[in-house]
């Protein structure tokens, strides 16, 4: 009874045509669970029954033809059809047995054929920039498995010298430690696979807890569109501009000025210096980057920009007016676009790291997708987009662009951004020595 449930339970591997070796191993392990290996390998005679049999040889000649005929129909079942049809007019369990063997499996020249190119498959193996180290020595070892299976073998010595002469160059630390405490002529595989997986791990830990020098760019707890609320600390997420802040209370690393309190200068260095003469105005007290008589350029709101800002190294600078929450900042030191506008995201999935500021602190990362941009010319997508609330201005990344194949070309103030395919799809015109999209805007975007 047990016997019969686990047949009619356990359902057999399927042979399509591919990888004989392998299902020929696993429908002969299979055939011996079911006590039916003996009516392939053997395929022996059924005798008749004497005359005036007894109960145990009408028992013996009966599980003998179902083992035959049981035998049989797990070799039907575990082919495709496309194989089925060419052995269905076969009599016997052995018959069948040998004819896929002799189909499929070849003679020993054929074999030795197949040897040669599974070793020449295997020489030209290299490891992908998106495998891992798993994925690619469970690509090796399925390789030399099927050579085993066809007689032949391939030392684990072979297979890790080939792994060692192949992978990147990111894994040359885990090599060189190798080298250093390991005999690399006795060091076994499992060993080799321990150590570069180690240092696999520990670089996309890295990688999930932060996204490295992804913005150079000075975080702000009040942007300037905002009131000043006393001791009230705005939220990463009220921020939505890059304009500078006028907040005079953030503390520097030098002593209080004596001329004006701040701490993010030496007091020799400050705009308001009693001894200081603008060439605006040609009064004493200022210099001229603060001269409240200073001449507005046409078409832009000229800002002041504060003595302890001026005093930071930024890569991504902010421009001198009050940007809309639809321009991006063209940014040559950051690594990926980001936004911190939800609503734009046509899809976002939910992600957990870090972006690391100038200042040195770091931001939550929320998500990353897909954002829809409204432009004079149409609705244009920009993947892999980080959402990051705690910015307050949207960021292209130069370097982002390059690696989707689009160009980006800095000339005669002016940044000219092109596609793959050579086309223009946008022209910036250089303010505030900064270059900043509005999509929105026509002089803009590039003509067709």
């Amino acid at each position: 009874m047990e016997t019969e449930v686990s047949f009619s339970s356990i359902a057999p591997p399927v042979f399509n045509g591919d990888n004989y070796q392998f299902w020929a191993v696993q429908m002969e392990t299979y055939l011996e669970a079911l006590d039916l290996w003996e009516a392939v390998e053997e395929d022996y005679e059924i005798p008749a029954l004497p005359n005036n049999p007894t109960m145990a040889q009408v028992k013996s000649q009966k599980e003998k033809k179902t083992k035959k005929s049981k035998a049989k129909a797990c070799l039907f079942a575990a082919v495709a059809s496309t194989i089925f049809t060419r052995i269905m007019s076969l009599k016997t369990a052995k018959e069948i047995w040998e004819f896929l063997k002799t189909e499929y499996e070849g003679d020993e020249r054929i074999q030795g054929m197949q040897v040669l190119n599974l070793m020449r498959d295997f020489e030209l193996q290299k490891m992908k920039k998106t495998e891992s180290i798993k994925e690619y020595s469970d690509r090796l070892l399925n390789i030399a498995s099927r050579i085993s299976l066809l007689g032949s073998s391939l030392p684990e010595s072979r297979i890790v010298q080939k792994i060692l002469v192949t992978i990147p160059e990111i894994f040359e630390a885990a090599i060189t430690s190798l080298e250093n405490t390991k005999d690399m002529s006795k060091i076994t595989l499992t060993e080799m696979l321990n150590a570069l997986q180690a240092q696999e791990q520990r670089r996309i830990m890295r990688q999930e807890d932060e996204i490295e020098g992804a913005l150079f760019v000075k975080h702000r707890e009040k942007g300037k569109n905002y009131k000043k609320n006393g001791s009230s600390q705005a939220s990463s997420g009220d921020s939505r501009n890059f304009n500078r802040s006028n907040t005079g209370n953030k503390k520097g690393p030098f002593p209080p000025c004596q001329h004006c309190k701040r701490r993010s200068h030496p007091h020799f260095k400050c705009w308001r210096r009693p001894e200081a003469k603008c060439n605006k105005c040609n009064q004493m007290g200022h210099e001229a980057v603060i001269c409240k008589n200073k001449i507005q350029q046409h078409g832009e709101e000229a800002q002041i920009a504060d003595q302890e800002e001026e005093d930071q190294l930024f890569v991504a600078t902010c421009i001198s007016r009050n940007d809309s929450s639809e321009s991006w900042l063209i940014d040559s030191g950051c690594t990926n676009h980001m936004t911190h506008d939800r609503n734009i995201f046509k899809e976002l999935k939910q992600t957990t790291s870090k972006v690391r500021i100038g200042n040195g602190e770091y931001l939550a990362v929320e998500g990353k997708g897909t954002v829809a941009i409204l432009t004079c010319s149409g609705t244009k997508f920009i993947s892999d987009v980080l959402y990051v609330p705690g910015i307050n201005q949207n960021l292209f990344s130069v370097g982002q662009l390059i690696e989707k194949g689009y160009k980006v070309v800095f000339e005669n103030k002016c940044c000219l951004i092109k596609d793959v395919n050579g086309h223009d799809i946008f022209k910036i015109i250089m303010k505030g020595k900064s270059f900043t999209l509005n999509p929105l805007e026509e002089e803009h975007t590039a003509p067709n």
